[in-house]
């Protein structure tokens, strides 16, 4: 039995349609209800679940495979797996966004930049070596410079409608994000035949 873990909502349908597509028995998985653990014909067990439990269940040995997107890695200090697959599904990236006077202002203090992915800021500050204070928000996350809480924020960005909406605009691209596949390093040892024939097929439906 292969052991899954799959973020809940698009990643969970978009993932399961690929499988489907390979020949895989995604039926009772398409017409479950409320269940949170669903066995399939074909051999696999898939948890539905949250994008930071995935990584939760995966640390813990209770799955051998988890499909989440990037930003959850990228803002996660969890790092003991291995990422096997880019499903290249699911596409959209980081960004700092800000009112446009943001890129020529000069700030005598430093800047507040607003972000419900914390992690992720503050490493792409550090990078390029500005002190900034970094606020957190869980909300909407653009109404940080609308309410003057923060001169920017760092975000994820798909079309940049809520953007534009709000009078904000990309100032800088940080990192691009997809879907990904990682699984238990001890998992590999012990299930690498299935966890490859899982990787191969999914490889043929990117």
């Amino acid at each position: 039995m292969l052991k899954i873990a799959i973020t809940k909502g698009r990643i969970e349908k978009q993932v399961c349609k690929l499988l489907q597509n390979k020949g895989f028995d995604m039926d009772p998985i398409f017409n479950k209800d409320r269940e949170l653990l669903i066995e399939t014909n074909d051999g696999i067990s898939m948890i539905f679940a949250k994008a930071n439990d995935v990584l939760t269940f995966l640390e813990h040995g209770i799955v051998d495979v988890g499909f989440v997107g990037k930003d959850t890695l990228e803002d996660s200090d969890f790092n003991d797996y291995y990422e096997l697959l880019d499903l290249d599904i699911g596409k959209c990236y980081f960004a700092v966004a800000a009112y446009p006077e943001y890129k020529t202002k000069n700030y005598k203090r430093r800047k507040r930049i607003a972000s419900k992915y914390t992690k992720v800021a503050k490493d792409y500050f550090s990078s390029k070596q500005e002190d900034v204070e970094i606020i957190k928000l869980e909300g909407s996350v653009e109404l940080g410079p609308v309410v003057g809480l923060s001169d920017a924020i760092v975000d994820i960005v798909e079309t940049g409608s809520t953007l534009k909406a709000n009078g904000l605009e990309v100032i800088e691209k940080i990192c691009d994000i997809s879907t990904r596949m990682i699984v238990n390093k001890v998992s590999l040892k012990f299930k690498k035949e299935e966890i490859f024939q899982l990787v191969d097929a999914l490889k043929g439906e990117k």
